[in-house]
This record gives C-alpha cells, structure tokens and sequence, in this order.
C-alpha cells in the first residue's frame, strides 16, 4: 500500500465537522469508484505534533502509484461531478503539506 499524506490546518477551526463530512463526499465518492482504498483523517491530540506540520493529516491509501495516479487523472480535469466534491475540502484547508510513504518492507524489498 501507498499512504499519501496530507498535513493542514483548518481555515476556521469551526468547521471540523464540516470538514469531516466534505472529505465523506469527496473521497468517499473516488473510494466507492475504485481510485482510492481507503482513507483516514487524524486530529492532533492536546496539542502534540511536529512543528510546520497542521493540526490535521489525512491519509489516503492507494495499491500502488499507478492507482493514484488513476485518481489524480480522475480529480485533474477540474469537471462535473466530482470537482464541487474537491472544491469543498479544498476551501476549509489551509498550508496543506505533502507526502508520500509506502508499506515497508514491501514486495521490492523482502529480508533475505
């Protein structure tokens, strides 16, 4: 599996629950598409985190690069119906920061 992260923080702290349900429409809509495996929002607990990284991180897990790939391709043309659904997170967020991680050890790279 591949996990791209995204860490943010919340333009307006009111909207968790807002938040919450957009990224249900949202991800949830590539997820029942077959784009994403899966998905995860984590909150910073009593204030722990690294500094520079947001109070939020999602996780969006994917088989392979090849699957997010498909996904991107699927999010990039901006259009009808899936865009209000990327709109919509997108508008809560603020300093969104990226990364990719992957399963470890994975099939290329096995204990001999």
């Amino acid at each position: 599996m591949d996990a791209y992260i995204i860490s943010f923080d919340l333009k307006d702290s009111r909207n968790d629950l807002k938040l919450c349900e957009a990224l249900e429409a949202y991800l949830g809509a590539l997820r029942d598409e077959g784009m994403i495996e899966s998905f995860r929002l984590l909150r910073c607990k009593l204030g722990f985190n690294v500094d520079g990284l947001g109070e939020f991180m999602l996780q969006i897990e994917t088989k392979n690069l090849a699957q997010l790939e498909d996904a991107f391709q699927r999010v990039a043309p901006r259009s009808e119906p899936i865009e209000p659904l990327h709109a919509a997170v997108y508008s809560l967020i603020r300093d969104p920061k990226f990364a990719l991680y992957r399963d470890f050890p994975d099939p290329g790279r096995q204990p001999a």
